[in-house]
């Protein structure tokens, strides 16, 4: 009997694990799920015959790799700092080990023991980083096998809200995946290449320098660098472009709101302020604002930033209830964890809210010395706040690349990420068939 272990029970499982437990009820096989929280696990088991639910501290070595011991493949839905953790564990074990996160050095550096080990470590396999590598891959290929030479690519992912979820928030944004990592976003310098010259946008200018993008059929959207885009000019094979550009995807208007809270350092993580258990959400603010008695918070924002009233930007701050009088909630905290705090207490999905995933891609190139365009998107809806749309983009290729490998289907081995025909085109076909698809328009 096959087995495949899931480790983590958190939002992005579910439809990863309900897929698995479809296919090993059809195929005889077994789903274990191991969590620190066994009733977490059996919850998204919902009491299916071929699943198991247990306790899963990577902390623990022995009762890990007990568990470990039992499955042929292992998928890690935990933070991306256990993954190192858990590899050496399926080293250890001689289990195959598939993730959602990017490669981290730790991670390529067990390589050649992979190898030496017929094991597969699949890395980079979920939304982004995942499908968009899987999508521009095939066309980038499919563009160079038909003659064409890449000048240039250009590709943004965002998880947002449904157009008809919350129709009166005007960031068009909640929180669909880790409310930290939004907060945290982008304070590194950004790289990356545009007409041939080496482009950096430091923190402070990230959301300033902005992409616009229009999808077909659903509108305006702006795009902001991701951290280093030319890490992946190799990858993808594009070493002689003149444009690479990867970014984030927001609705349109997200960006110069979300400016406000940058500059004026409400993202800041590096220390705690004082007084947090007495402060509302005005006063947070407020306490990044000059002092000047008798002016609002309001009045002040507008005069920093040149915001007007009642203007796009003021309005989504009010509307995240930042200049509320409510109490902070938090007895200690850095600036970023309480902006967090505040902005979760709106920017939570409820439970009839969906969510809303946006990819675009650009490839520009030349075919028999003419220039050529082709731009592809791809839109997934949630059912709800738990059948979202983030966990089937993030689950399903996990889940579609491990029922492949257990049936023999995968035969590359070591660290890697699905970049060759091998994984790009049976995951995307399924995809397809399951309403995740890309769509292209040439010109």
């Amino acid at each position: 009997m096959k087995t495949v272990l899931i480790l983590g029970a958190g939002r992005s499982s579910s439809a990863l694990i309900s897929y698995l437990l479809n296919e090993a009820s059809r195929r005889e096989w077994s789903v274990l799920v191991g969590d620190l929280s066994v009733q977490a696990a059996a919850e998204r088991l919902e009491g299916s015959p071929v699943g198991r639910a247990l306790r899963f501290d990577a902390g623990e070595e022995r009762a890990s790799r007990e568990a470990i011991a039992q499955a042929d493949v292992v998928i890690s839905l935990l933070p991306a700092m256990l993954h190192p953790v858990v590899a050496r564990y399926c080293l250890q074990e001689g289990k195959h080990l598939l993730t959602a996160s990017y490669i981290s050095p730790e991670m390529k550096a067990l390589h050649p023991e992979t190898l030496g080990k017929g094991l597969l470590f699949l890395n980079e396999c979920g939304l982004d980083p995942g499908i968009d590598h899987m999508s521009a891959m095939q066309v980038i290929d499919r563009i160079k096998a038909n003659g064409g030479e890449l000048t240039s690519f250009e590709s943004f992912t965002g998880g947002l809200i449904a157009p008809d979820t919350d129709i009166d928030n005007p960031w068009r944004y909640k929180f669909t995946w880790n409310p930290r990592n939004v907060v945290m976003a982008g304070q590194t310098t950004a790289r990356y290449l545009h007409d041939g010259q080496y482009k950096y946008i430091p923190y402070q200018q990230l959301f300033k320098r902005i992409t616009a993008v229009h999808v077909p059929g659903y509108g305006a959207y702006e795009g902001y660098a991701n951290r280093d885009s030319l890490s992946y000019r190799d990858t993808y094979g594009l070493e002689g472009v003149s444009t690479l550009l990867r970014g984030t995807l927001r609705k349109e208007g997200f960006c110069s709101a979300w400016d406000v809270l940058v500059q004026l350092g409400c993202c800041d993580d590096t220390y705690a302020m004082h007084g947090v258990e007495k402060l509302t959400h005005r006063a947070f603010i407020d306490a990044f604002l000059e002092s000047d008695a008798g002016v609002s918070v309001e009045d002040k924002l507008m005069r920093r930033f040149a915001l007007v009233p009642h203007g796009a930007a003021l309005t989504r701050l009010q509307w995240s209830g930042l200049l509320e009088e409510q109490p902070v909630g938090l007895a200690t905290g850095t600036p970023a964890q309480i902006l967090e705090h505040i902005l979760s207490k709106k920017w939570t999905l409820q439970p009839a809210d969906k969510d809303f995933i946006v990819m675009w891609h650009r490839f520009g190139y030349t075919q028999g010395g003419v220039k050529k365009t082709i731009q592809a998107s791809l839109v997934a809806t949630g059912e709800d706040s738990v059948r979202t749309a983030m966990a089937q983009t993030v689950g399903l290729p996990l889940a579609i690349a491990a029922r492949l490998l257990l049936q023999g289907k995968i035969a590359a081995r070591g660290v890697l990420i699905p970049i060759t025909p091998e994984f790009y085109n049976p995951i995307l076909a399924e995809l397809s068939t399951l309403g995740i698809t890309l769509v292209e328009e040439e010109a």
